[in-house]
């Protein structure tokens, strides 16, 4: 079992009274989860000390198995509801009608157009009527998150983001999921850092950076599905 450090207990102790905080003044609120390692943090503490606030998944349709098992998994072990929300099948079946099943490795348009589909689409159902959403991003994942703060006002969705873990490193994720045996999606162990739809995620080597398995064949710069790209 991992040891919780004190500079991590302090962590711990900061995200708990920022949730409470957020289920006493934000409500409805809701944690947006992909079922990765940060979102499984999240989901652990939420059900432990702040369980009016509500969790929701975007199931793309193109997920890995290992995810639907991990969903399965959450659902029993918490005794909890995560409401699922999938993309529209009429706009499935026209873009891969049109572009083919894999069109997103032809060009950044494309991906972006399939993520917007399947995910971009799906999330503003998910955050309507909403007055707060909680994701599980760090600012240590990606150049596109370096300055993520805490809390700021999503315009684009018209209601308050929060990313409580934003200054927690990769170890202290880690450390949290093995000392309370929090279950988490078995691909990590296989070497996955950051996991979504199946053929846009790749396991990653020693001393690549976290976010290199996600659309691989991209600049860092353009590596965000759309989900929290704010709009010029």
């Amino acid at each position: 079992m991992a040891e919780i450090t004190e500079k991590l207990q302090i962590k711990i102790d900061a995200a708990i009274a920022l949730l409470k905080d957020i289920e006493a003044n934000y409500s409805p609120a809701v944690l947006a989860t992909s079922y990765g390692a940060e979102d499984m943090v999240l989901t652990d503490l939420i059900n432990k000390h702040a369980p009016a606030i509500e969790i929701f998944t975007l199931d793309t349709g193109r997920l890995p198995d290992a995810t639907g098992e991990l969903m399965q998994i959450v659902k029993t072990h918490y005794q909890n509801d995560v409401q699922v929300y999938y993309p529209e099948t009429a706009s499935i079946e026209a873009f891969v009608t049109q572009n083919g099943p894999n069109a997103f490795y032809d060009s950044v348009e494309l991906r972006k157009t399939c993520c917007g589909i399947r995910k971009v689409v799906p999330l503003q159902r998910a955050l309507s009527g909403k007055k707060a959403w909680l994701t599980g991003m760090r600012r240590s994942q990606s150049v596109t998150r370096a300055e993520l703060p805490v809390s700021e006002w999503d315009a684009d969705h018209e209601l308050q983001k929060f990313s409580p873990l934003t200054d927690w490193s990769n170890g202290e994720v880690w450390k949290y999921l093995r000392a309370f045996e929090v279950p988490y999606n078995k691909l990590h162990d296989e070497g996955y850092a950051s996991i979504s739809c199946a053929p846009c995620t790749r396991a990653i080597t020693p001393g690549e950076d976290i976010r290199a398995g996600r659309w691989w064949w991209e600049n860092p710069e353009s590596k965000e599905c759309g989900l929290h790209v704010k709009a010029n």
